[in-house]
């Protein structure tokens, strides 16, 4: 399995590729990605937190788990007014949390696992980790979205963390 690339690695600041078609890799990819958020154990993972370039996501907010949606492309269509708060953080930058407030429910397009195009609606933690994963494939991480001080204060404690 590939590991967690480590904040601030360049890549996690970079928006990642379109996938063109979904093909036998791009499977094999979905399969290591869903062990990988299995093993953290964490509930949605983007291909970019691997180092994979490519616009790929995975999540899992079942309790039972084995429920992972396989996405290529995903874009959110629609978003609910109503916001919801979770603590998020990220194996690229472990050890540190932050309550952030998004969307409590978004509805998503994107290809599915078969490379048909699909929209589904996901609501509570399903939608924190759509939005979560969809940030990172845009370059973004959890922490981008707190005021700067906040933002200092947070990778200061991480990189303490890590020696």
């Amino acid at each position: 399995m590939r590991p967690f690339l480590i904040w601030p690695d360049r890549r996690l600041q970079t928006v990642a590729a379109e996938v063109a078609a979904v093909t036998d890799e791009t499977r094999a990819i979905w399969d290591e990605m869903i062990l990988a958020m299995d093993t953290m154990p964490g509930v949605g993972l983007a291909a970019v937190q691997l180092g994979v370039m490519q616009r790929l996501a995975v999540v899992d907010a079942s309790e039972a788990r084995g429920q992972a949606v396989r996405m290529a492309n995903p874009v959110i269509l629609h978003a609910s007014a109503q916001m919801r708060a979770h603590e998020e953080g990220s194996p690229n930058l472990p050890g540190v949390w932050a309550k952030l407030e998004r969307p409590r429910a978004v509805t998503v397009g994107f290809l599915n696992a078969e490379g048909v195009p699909e929209e589904r609606d996901f609501v509570g933690l399903w939608a924190t980790s759509v939005q979560h994963q969809i940030d990172h494939l845009d370059g973004k991480m959890f922490f981008d979205h707190l005021s700067r001080t906040k933002r200092a204060m947070l990778i200061k404690k991480a990189l303490k963390g890590m020696k």
